[in-house]
């Protein structure tokens, strides 16, 4: 069985007092320390829009399937979040913002990749979570979902934003997973000016970034995406939360309508970008090499650490029997893999397309506090 982290972050906490405030992580591009504090889980950025073709009933460019297969809930948990949202303002956090922790080549030139970093202002080294955002994997905005990284980071928590490259500039998941290790690494070089303990480290990803924090834990052990800087440095993860992430993105559709499946397995779509790369006539649909070869199931091993999977029963972006075919992966494997599903939760927070309701499933205090326990097991 895995083992868990014990005694390392405070237990997620219920605070009575909800005031509103902004947020106070400006930062500079030279990753200057600057002080934040309040009473109220600071408000991110919108999330950005993906682009591709809409079907009928689709907002911003995405494919919202209009009917859901239900999927089988048998080895997960069922909750039903509709109860209070987080509260912050407990522990005094320091950010340490655009960071460079790497600069990869993109279309033949140095670009720099950059994290933000969230770090209570408590004694000792802490636990490190490496937080990846969405973004169909077209981008990769490492300002969005600040309150439930705040929330985190005020359990005790060093909690690290990354941006990572995209299709946008050519990049393929072999890209993007070499980003999330890079920014695992440099973080493990620079433990001691950051208050980090190198050997806890959890990856926590929503949607693309689920997926790739999905291929971080299952990659545990495997050198052939550990490129760049700080080789001297590991990229295992002890953990990985993954929420509503895409595995097998040749069934990424199964339980959708035909109009919605037609999207997603179109050819030299986002998702065939992804995979082949730009320029790509070809679709995610056909189980080809290369598309076992982007599934993390195909590299689960002793090495793999435990899994948290989360997915809304509602999910009209990504099926939901998604997750569920990672964690019976995972399980058949021996690996330690919990599973939520929350009755009723779309894909995160889709207020971009005016929907103001579909992220507050995903920040009540009990989710986050499944989150968080999950967390706090780790070791």
């Amino acid at each position: 069985m895995a083992r868990r982290f014990r005694g390392t972050a405070l237990v997620a906490v219920v605070i009575l007092v909800l005031a509103a405030c902004s947020s106070k992580e400006g930062g500079t591009a030279g990753g200057q320390a600057s002080t934040s504090g309040g009473t109220a889980c600071p408000a991110g950025p919108l999330p950005a829009r993906t682009g591709g073709a809409a079907p009928q009933g689709a907002k911003g460019g995405i494919a919202f399937a209009t009917t859901i297969k239900p999927s089988d809930t048998s080895s997960s948990t069922v909750i039903n979040p509709t109860g209070a949202q987080i509260e912050c303002g407990k522990t005094k956090l320091t950010a340490h913002n655009d960071v460079v922790y790497s600069a990869p080549a993109v279309n033949g030139q140095k670009a720099e990749l950059k994290l933000d970093l969230q770090v209570p202002d408590t004694a000792g080294a802490k636990p490190l979570v490496v937080y990846i955002t969405g973004g169909g994997f077209s981008n990769a905005t490492k300002t969005a979902n600040l309150d439930q990284r705040t929330y985190v980071a005020e359990q005790g928590y060093v909690v690290a934003s990354i941006e990572y490259r995209t299709t946008t500039t050519g990049a393929t998941y072999k890209e993007g997973l070499a980003d999330v290790k890079s920014a695992i690494r440099f973080l493990r070089a620079h433990a001691d000016e950051y208050g980090i303990d190198p050997g806890k480290v959890a990856v926590w990803g929503q949607s693309a970034g689920g997926y790739l924090a999905a291929m971080a834990g299952a990659t545990n052990g495997t050198k052939q995406f550990d490129v760049g800087d700080n080789l001297d440095q590991s990229s295992d993860v002890q953990g990985v939360v993954d929420e509503f992430g895409p595995s097998d993105l040749s069934k990424l559709a199964a339980d959708f309508d035909q109009a919605a499946q037609d999207v997603n397995y179109a050819q030299g779509n986002f998702l065939a970008k992804w995979v082949y790369g730009s320029g790509t006539k070809k679709s995610v649909k056909d189980p080809t090499p290369e598309v076992a070869a982007a599934n993390p199931i195909s590299y689960l091993s002793s090495k793999t650490s435990p899994f948290l999977l989360l997915h809304g029963s509602a999910d009209r972006s990504v099926s939901p029997s998604q997750t569920l075919l990672l964690h019976n992966a995972l399980r058949s494997k021996g690996i330690d893999s919990t599973r939520y599903v929350l009755t009723g939760a779309d894909h995160g927070d889709l207020s971009f397309t005016g929907d103001t309701k579909s992220g507050k499933p995903w920040s009540t205090q009990e989710t986050m506090n499944h989150i968080v326990a999950f967390l706090n097991g780790l070791s």
